[in-house]
């Protein structure tokens, strides 16, 4: 049996990830290779459970150890629920963030030292690490004013509103995004850096090129729906 991989999208909020979730899943199954596809914090029933508190807008204010606390607790769930079952079967796993987001979010945007976020990951997560992690870099406020938008609308369909992170602000996303540029310069061998401000097309092909590359696959770019 092949061995599955494990890939990450992580970045500032509105940055386009999950587009480009969908269209590298849409490209490995055309290919025949098995894809799983899933979400930080969430990705099993428990797991969403804890993202109910840490997103919803009316959740309340957390201190940033406990809300590190409460992605690790959920990470450790999906981790062992989901993720390495998955890839036990061959496939690549694909998730819309995981721990460089903690560091990001709860460390550079909300002050937790980087010290006590690796001692949690050591507990939840072990030496499990990505096999690649692509870092979407988008400026700020242009990434703020996509996510709201979107959150707008996912909240009329869904009586849902997570966008507690949002709401904190143009200043804590300029952190998040120092946070996440730090990240890819200090592992350039796990992280590609994407510059988001590319065409949805650009950055798919960008996508595609490096997994091959990186896995000796034969991919075919797939087509970015619009409107």
């Amino acid at each position: 049996m092949a061995q599955g991989r494990f890939i990450t999208f992580e970045g500032g909020d509105g940055a386009g990830k999950s587009t480009q979730v969908r269209l590298l899943q849409d490209s490995l199954l055309a290919a025949g290779i098995g894809v799983v596809t899933t979400r930080e914090p969430g990705g099993t029933e428990q797991a969403e459970r804890i993202r109910n508190l840490l997103l919803q807008r009316d959740s309340g204010r957390f201190e940033p150890l406990t809300e590190a606390l409460l992605h690790f607790a959920a990470r450790h769930e999906h981790l062992t629920q989901k993720i390495q079952p998955a890839l036990a079967r061959g496939a690549f796993v694909i998730s819309d963030r995981f721990a460089d987001s903690t560091r990001a979010f709860q460390g550079y945007g909300m002050g937790l030292d980087s010290d006590s976020i690796e001692k949690l990951y050591q507990v939840a997560v072990g030496d499990f690490a990505p096999d690649l992690t692509f870092v979407f870099d988008i400026d700020p406020e242009v990434g703020l004013s996509r996510s709201l938008k979107q959150n707008a609308s996912s909240a009329r369909v869904l009586e849902k509103t997570e966008d507690r992170y949002e709401r904190m602000g143009a200043e804590f996303q300029r952190r998040l995004r120092q946070g996440f540029l730090d990240i890819a310069k200090a592992e350039p061998l796990r992280c590609v850096l994407i510059d988001a401000a590319q065409p949805v097309e650009a950055i798919h092909a960008q996508i595609i090129a490096t997994v091959e590359k990186r896995f000796g696959l034969k991919l075919q770019a797939k087509a970015a729906a619009h409107g």
